[in-house]
Formats: C-alpha cells, structure tokens, sequence
C-alpha cells in the first residue's frame, strides 16, 4: 500500500480534464468488461484539488490470473486505441494498480476490495456503477 500511495503522490495531473466520455475512459471500461471484470465503479474525483487523479476507477476479479489479464488487456488496448502507456504499473497477487495520471484503475481481489475499503475515503464523490 505505501509502495502504491508514494507512486501516485510522486507523479502530477496534467492539466487536461477527462470526462467519462473520453476515449481513455471509454477504452479502460470496455477492456475490463471484455476479461469479464466484476463491480466496476468509477469515482469521479474532479472536484477534489487534493485528488491524485481525475478518476479512479475500481473493479474485482475472481482471481490472480483474472486480475492479470484484465491489466493486460487495459494496457493493450489503451494503447492500440488511445496510444498511450501507463505512467505506473503496480502488480500484486491481489491488487493491481494502473495509472494513466488523471484515471487510475484499480483490479482487486474481492476480499482485498473489502479490506482497502477505497470507495469509502471518497464517500463525497460522484460514483457511477457499470
């Protein structure tokens, strides 16, 4: 976790605001669904000047193996489709973060989702279920 929470704090916004109809959102959403990605919300952080991203965008997997296709699909497609890389990849068994600066994806393992419990340090935030 602290690994994951310097990385984000060492990196900056661009100045560029996303919407939810851009096409990195729309690309990122479409490759969690395609690996069958479960409990997808998004966070929209925008409003918050403290926030380290635009939005955060979270789902679960089933297992290890799901949360690392589901990440290699997001990095394949955003780049095929958006041609851009993340700026940071953080891989774990349970948890994988992947940051594009303004929308960072979250792929946990259910038990893990409870544990981090993300969605309640943004209680305030606009959050839409896919």
């Amino acid at each position: 976790m602290d690994k994951i929470i310097t990385a984000l704090q060492e990196r900056k916004k661009t100045p560029t605001r996303l919407t939810k109809n851009s096409k990195l959102f729309k690309t990122i959403l479409n490759a969690i669904q395609d690996k069958k990605g479960e409990n997808i919300v998004s966070l929209d952080l925008k409003k918050i000047d403290e926030a380290v991203a635009d939005y955060f965008i979270l789902c679960e997997a089933r297992s290890n193996i799901q949360i690392n296709a589901i990440a290699q699909n997001i990095d394949a497609l955003v780049e095929l489709q958006c041609d851009e890389s993340p700026y940071h990849i953080e891989r774990g068994d349970h948890w994988t973060l992947i940051d594009y600066v303004n929308v960072v994806v979250h792929i946990f393992q259910q038990e893990q989702r409870i544990f981090y419990n993300l969605e309640s340090l943004w209680e305030d935030v606009p959050r839409t279920e896919y």
